[in-house]
């Protein structure tokens, strides 16, 4: 198995972008630790480990908008990631957003720049 820099991190949690693997649009960003790493690489399917849950994490197991593995990318040090996904549903951000990077520093404001929300997160999670 490939080893990835873990051990670099006082948390054991590595940054994992994600990126659409035909436009190359970023999606999110989240992180892994190593039961995650190894989960992605078994499953094809992109894991994470919730910071907020503190619990392992499969991408779109609520939602049904589960990211395949397209190419995974690895930098210099062995300590970020880069996951090219197809990602199902069309929608990667919890808010119904295709991407998590929908707003834009605009002055002292944010500004969305994304309006369209493919699906309603009140409708797939519930009350948040």
């Amino acid at each position: 198995m490939i080893e990835l820099a873990f051990a670099k991190a006082a948390d054991g949690l590595l940054p994992a972008i994600v990126q659409d693997y035909q436009s190359g649009e970023v999606l999110m960003l989240a992180y892994i630790n190593r039961l995650a790493w190894e989960k992605t690489l078994e499953t094809g399917k992109a894991h994470y480990w919730s910071r907020s849950r503190a619990s392992l994490w499969l991408k779109g197991e609520t939602s049904g908008h589960v990211q395949l593995i397209k190419n995974i990318l690895i930098d210099c040090d062995q300590d970020t990631v880069i996951y090219q996904v197809e990602q199902l549903g069309g929608a990667a951000c919890h808010t119904g957003h295709r991407s998590c990077f929908f707003r834009r520093v605009a002055g002292d404001q944010l500004t969305v720049i994304d309006q369209q929300l493919l699906f309603d997160p009140e409708t797939v999670y519930g009350s948040k």
